[in-house]
């Protein structure tokens, strides 16, 4: 059996040697020569080596590791995994419509999707799944837990679920369902004359999901638009068009994109007449923000439609398509590059040059080249889209994190939402003080490790030295940098209450709200929000911006 593999392997890469002849080109020769050295390799590991090998994983891991020194975002798809590709691409799956990960090491419901299975069924955020279908989940990751509430749309599906309130486990029958996720989390009115639109992929539907929320925020009074692409990776080249199509009039060019073949060298312009040219409009940027939301964000900055308000974006100006592979895999490759209006490619790193360790660096400033928008603004390529108001994104301390991955917001949430059967709207509700009080109070009573970066810092410093042998003269100013560290965290839940309630009360609201709750709860706090809002408010202002 392991010669026949290995005979099936030499044919195929034999016949990809043959091909790659057959289309001739001055590095024929090479490369029928490096295949065949590559089968010979596989050939004698698989005849000589001590074990046994796995020819799929063996084949695999060459694959991935080939793919990995050209970027990160050429890959192969094997048959497996061609239905999680499927839903990435297209946001579609079959299934409960719930996310579903670990908290304290348990299977837990941590966001269900409204009007899907698991929401229609009453599953709750907190819910501890601990059997499927009758089987035990002691020891699976949150993989293969996924993989078993997946399937065909129509089947039976059985959950145990284990709730805090109640005594005993309790078994949960659904019935799965196509899911399709949704490219808008969330819209609503951010004042009275304000619309807000959260986009947060671009799968199929995303330009009409965009579109729709519009007119509807349209017919509720809004004259100002806020759309908001931080934290969006991007997805469809075709549904970047549309987005763009519905601020951007028919027939101007949204995307260019340029590669080593003809066949690649497209010319991307919006397809029908705009939903809306003329309505002021702020785009929301973060270090996240990448591939067709860049484009969708400089196609905005290029003909000096909107303003951009947040961080510069992540610079991925690199276009992928997949192309067929035997046995029903695909490979995703990386195609060509993408130019918007202005002439740019904000595509911000060179993988085409390596390091000698193999690392890649960012193109320098002194190799960016200056382009101008539709009212001659100055924008420059190779560093993502640089914003037109800069707003750093809210940060929070390393200790307030401790307590997000200790799950000390989550559970709270959890045993706050089963003692409040209702709390007031998303945007109304704050916790009371003595509310508070009551979580300082449930903390002290949990185990809780507050380390920090400093207790880290002190650490790293005593064992120096240590090794150094200085710790004698050193011991007692180390010792009292530790009490001044443990009095800071003793005091930490008061001295960052701030930051802390705005947390919790985000995690609560989604136990009564869901996504979209979560959206609306922090747009009062968002700095982003406001000072986007501030600027449409601002008509002198925002024409300046854009030299109108």
């Amino acid at each position: 059996m392991k010669r026949i593999l290995v005979g099936v392997v030499g044919v195929m890469l034999l016949a990809g040697l043959f091909s790659f002849t057959w289309m001739g080109g001055d590095n024929s020769f090479e490369i029928s020569r490096n295949l065949n050295i590559f089968t010979t390799l596989y050939r004698e590991l698989n005849t000589h080596y001590v074990d046994e090998l796995s020819s799929q994983k063996l084949v695999g891991d060459g694959i991935d590791a080939m793919l990995k020194s050209l970027d990160p975002y050429a890959a192969y798809i094997s048959e497996n995994d061609i239905e999680d590709y499927r839903t990435a691409t297209t946001g579609e799956y079959g299934g409960i419509g719930a996310i579903v990960g670990k908290r304290n090491n348990v299977n837990t419901v941590i966001m269900p999707y409204v009007g899907f299975p698991a929401h229609q069924a009453g599953l709750q955020i907190g819910d501890q799944i601990i059997q499927i279908d009758y089987q035990d989940l002691e020891g699976k990751s949150s993989n293969e837990i996924s993989e078993m509430l997946k399937g065909q749309p129509g089947s039976d599906i059985v959950l145990t679920v284990k709730r805090y309130g109640k005594e005993k486990p309790f078994e949960v029958k659904l019935i799965r369902s196509k899911i399709t996720i949704n490219n808008v989390m969330y819209y609503g009115m951010y004042d009275e004359s304000t619309g807000f639109i959260k986009l947060s992929d671009f799968t199929t539907d995303a330009g009409s999901e965009v579109k729709n929320a519009l007119d509807s925020l349209k017919s509720l009074g809004a004259t100002r638009i806020i759309l908001d692409l931080r934290d969006n990776p991007g997805g469809l080249l075709d549904e970047a068009v549309k987005v763009a199509n519905v601020f951007i009039e028919q027939g101007k060019e949204v995307v260019s994109t340029k590669g080593k073949m003809a066949s690649w060298n497209k010319t991307y312009t919006t397809s029908y007449g705009t939903a809306d040219k003329e309505i002021r409009l702020a785009v929301l940027t973060s270090r996240a923000t990448a591939s067709a939301a860049e484009i969708v964000s400089g196609v905005v900055q290029d003909y000096d439609r909107g303003v951009l308000v947040g961080t510069r974006t992540f610079g991925k100006g690199l276009v992928q398509a997949t192309r067929p592979l035997p046995y029903n895999a695909q490979l995703k490759i990386t195609t060509a590059k993408y130019y918007i209006p202005s002439g740019r490619c904000i595509q911000a790193i060179d993988y085409s040059h390596r390091n000698k360790d193999g690392s890649v660096g960012k193109i320098p400033d002194s190799l960016k080249v200056s382009f101008k928008t539709s009212k001659g603004r100055i924008v420059y390529d190779g560093g993502g889209i640089e914003p037109d108001i800069s707003v750093k994104p809210r940060k929070f301390s390393n200790l307030l994190y401790n307590m997000v991955s200790q799950n000390l917001i989550f559970d709270y949430a959890t045993e706050y939402a089963f003692k409040h059967k209702q709390i007031a709207s998303p945007r109304q509700y704050e916790m009371s003080d003595e509310e508070y009080a009551d979580f300082v109070a449930w903390v002290k009573g949990k185990d809780f490790n507050l380390s920090s970066q400093m207790d880290e810092a002190i650490t790293a410093l005593e064992e120096m030295a240590k090794k150094e042998k200085y710790y004698d003269g050193m011991e007692a100013t180390i010792d009292k940098l530790k009490a001044k560290v443990a009095t800071l965290k003793k005091d930490y839940l008061n001295a960052f209450k701030t930051d802390i309630k705005f947390m919790l009360e985000e995690e609560i609201v989604s136990r009564y709200y869901f996504h979209s709750g979560m959206m609306e709860a922090r747009l009062d706090q968002d700095e982003t929000v406001v000072e986007a809002a501030k600027i449409l408010a601002d008509s002198k202002a925002y024409a300046k911006i854009l030299n109108k």
